[in-house]
């Protein structure tokens, strides 16, 4: 039989990229993130469900989110208590501003080994940044095996996962020893919506910071009675890191450039289903070699 896990899932509030106006971008070309709502990173959500469906199968699991952010990023720790994690830390410190990918993975990284988990999953990769690097860095900087393009944590046998991976050219199953980390696909199975009894249990869950921001806390009494509404939070001194190694000081990648591409239709087109306009239309494409 199986031991009780303690999983972790990395997760990211990122900006909505999906809908990208005018307004989008800066002129210094940085993202104008009040132009954009904040969201849980896609791909995330999909690692959630398979945390979830994991901590299921094995009775006495736990799932906790771990995410790196400012002080409004609890709210990821709040989407996973509504959908059935047990928890979860928000890593906030001035320190981290400026963080590129090696950066991020050397604070996670050391933050994970403060909560000392069984196994790690994570999102392939952040719709803000593309890069799908952070995952595989922090295996890297914790020594453990990962496993890449996840779809399915099929099972948990004897320490050891049994993952499918969806590859370019079709499918692999793997098994892996544990600790490890997991970064699974968009195209893994969406995450669980949100739960109407945990909504009503977790509403009130703030972190020490969130609390500290309110003019009137009206629910002081009730977190005071109810542990389980504070949510965790870790900065570089408890976790803790090389202030060398973190922000802007520990990141070596430079942005160059950025250009800043609107896409506008200059015309419409409407066609009906005969073959005439399939046909006029096909041949418009090849010529101007949009196909072919």
């Amino acid at each position: 039989m199986n031991k009780p896990l303690k999983i972790l899932v990395l997760a990211k509030q990122v900006p909505d990229t999906r809908n990208v106006g005018k307004d989008a971008m800066k002129e210094d070309g940085t993202i104008n993130r009040a132009a954009l709502p904040a969201i849980f990173n896609p791909e995330d959500l999909n690692a959630l469900e398979q945390a979830l469906r994991l901590k299921d199968s094995i009775p006495g699991s736990t799932v906790e989110i771990l995410t790196m952010g400012p002080t409004r990023a609890a709210e990821i720790v709040r989407e996973g208590l509504f959908r059935g994690t047990d928890g979860g830390y928000v890593l906030s410190d001035r320190k981290f501003a400026g963080s590129d990918t090696l950066a991020t993975s050397y604070a996670l990284s050391c933050a994970v080994k403060t909560i000392n988990p069984d196994v790690i999953i994570a999102g392939r990769q952040a719709i803000d940044g593309d890069t799908a690097q952070v995952g595989p860095q922090v295996a890297e900087k914790m020594n453990w095996p990962q496993v890449t393009y996840a779809e399915e944590i099929v099972s948990c046998e004897d320490n050891v996962l049994t993952i499918v991976r969806r590859l370019e050219h079709g499918i692999e199953t793997v098994t892996c020893p544990m600790p490890a980390v997991v970064t699974v696909n968009g195209s893994a199975a969406e995450c669980r919506p949100r739960h109407a009894k945990l909504l009503m249990k977790y509403k009130h869950a703030m972190s020490k910071t969130e609390v500290a921001e309110l003019e009137n806390d009206t629910y002081k009494e009730l977190r005071e009675q109810r542990p389980y509404l504070v949510i965790n939070e870790l900065t570089a001194a408890d976790v803790p890191a090389d202030e060398n190694e973190l922000g802007l000081l520990g990141s070596p990648t430079k942005v160059k450039k950025i250009d800043n591409v609107v896409f506008q239709a200059k015309e419409a087109k409407r066609l009906s289903s005969s073959l005439e306009d399939i046909d006029s239309l096909m041949q418009e494409l090849i010529s101007n070699h949009t196909l072919g």
